[in-house]
C-alpha cells in the first residue's frame, strides 16, 4: 500500500539518496535536482501536494507544457528521464502504488554522432608538448592519459597516485563508483612516469596529498583546471579525447565489447554510437580504395 507524502519532501529525499548511495557527482544530482524542482512546480501550479495525487495524465499534460514551451527535444526527454526515474525509485519504496510516468511515449532523443579528432592530426598536436618544466611534464603526460585511456574528466580529475602502479595499468573509478582497470599505452606511461618524477614533486606541498595531478600552487587540478590544459594545448575538449579513443580503437579493428569496458560503458547500445562513426570510415576507405566504387 503506497504511504502518502509530500512531493517536494520525497524528490529531496531521493537526491540526497542520489549522492549518498549510489555516489553520483553533485553535478550530476544537481542536474536532477534543477529537473525534479520544475517538475515540483508543475504540480504545485496544478495544486499536487502528495506524491500520490501525481497521475498519469497529470505526467501527460507536463509533458505537453514541456513541448509548449519550445523546449529542444533532448532537453525534454532529459527532464522526462528525470521524474521517470524518481517515480520508479518512488514505487520501490512504496511511496506511489504505479509510476504515472511508466508506459508513456517518451520524447525522443536525436542521435548525435560523437565527433573523433583525425588520428594524425592529433598525435601531431601531443607530440608537440614539448619542454621539460614541472607544467609541460603534467600537461603531457595528462592529454597522453586522456587520449591512452579514453577515460571521462571527472575520472582523469580522481586519479591518485597510488593509482598508477608499476604495470602498465591505470585503476580507474567510474559512475557509481564501478572501477575498471585499462591499459596505458607505452607514450603515456613514459609521459606520467617523467611527470611524477620530475614533475610532482616540483608542484607538490605539505599538505597536496596524493592526487596525481597538481596546480602550480601545489593544490589538486579539478575538471575544470583539466578542461583548461585541454583546451590551451590541444584546441578542443577532454571529451574529444574520449571520442577519439573509442573510434580509433575501433577503426583498429577492436571488437564492439572491449571499447564498451574500457570506456565503462553500463549499455553496449552507447558504445555503438561509435559504430556509425566507424562505418563512415570504412565507406570513405572502400571509395577511395574499390577500382568499382
Amino acid at each position: 500500500m503506497a504511504v502518502a507524502a509530500a512531493l517536494s519532501d520525497a524528490t529531496s529525499d531521493y537526491l540526497s539518496r542520489l549522492e549518498s548511495e549510489r555516489g553520483l557527482s553533485p553535478h550530476t544530482v544537481e542536474a536532477y535536482r534543477r529537473d525534479l524542482d520544475q517538475f515540483v512546480e508543475f504540480c504545485r501550479r496544478q495544486d499536487i501536494r502528495s506524491i500520490d495525487e501525481v497521475t498519469r495524465r497529470l505526467y501527460r499534460r507536463y509533458m505537453a507544457n514541456l513541448n509548449s514551451r519550445g523546449y529542444a527535444p533532448r532537453s525534454a526527454a532529459r527532464k522526462a528521464s528525470a521524474v521517470r526515474a524518481f517515480f520508479e525509485d518512488a514505487l520501490r519504496r512504496d511511496l506511489v502504488a504505479t509510476n504515472p510516468a511508466r508506459g508513456v511515449a517518451q520524447p525522443k532523443r536525436p542521435q548525435s554522432l560523437p565527433k573523433a579528432l583525425p588520428a594524425q592530426p592529433l598525435a601531431d598536436l601531443l607530440d608537440a608538448i614539448a619542454g621539460d618544466d614541472p607544467a609541460d611534464l603534467r600537461d603531457r603526460a595528462l592529454v597522453e592519459m586522456l587520449y591512452a585511456t579514453g577515460m571521462r574528466v571527472s575520472e582523469l580529475a580522481g586519479l591518485r597516485v597510488r593509482d598508477i602502479g608499476e604495470s602498465a595499468f591505470v585503476r580507474v573509478v567510474g559512475k557509481g563508483d564501478k572501477e575498471r582497470v585499462v591499459p596505458l599505452s607505452r607514450q603515456a606511461r613514459k609521459a606520467v612516469t617523467e611527470w611524477l618524477d620530475d614533475g610532482r614533486v616540483a608542484f607538490a606541498k605539505s599538505d597536496s596529498g596524493d592526487a596525481l595531478w597538481l596546480g602550480a600552487r601545489g593544490g589538486p587540478l579539478d575538471a575544470r583546471g583539466i578542461r583548461r590544459v585541454v583546451r590551451r594545448r590541444l584546441g578542443t575538449f577532454p571529451h574529444a579525447l574520449r571520442h577519439s579513443f573509442a573510434t580509433h580503437m575501433l577503426e583498429g579493428g577492436a571488437d564492439l565489447r572491449s571499447v564498451q569496458e574500457l570506456l565503462g560503458h553500463v549499455d553496449l547500445a552507447t558504445t555503438q554510437l561509435y559504430t556509425s562513426v566507424t562505418r563512415r570510415h570504412l565507406k570513405a576507405t572502400y571509395d577511395r580504395s574499390h577500382p568499382r566504387a
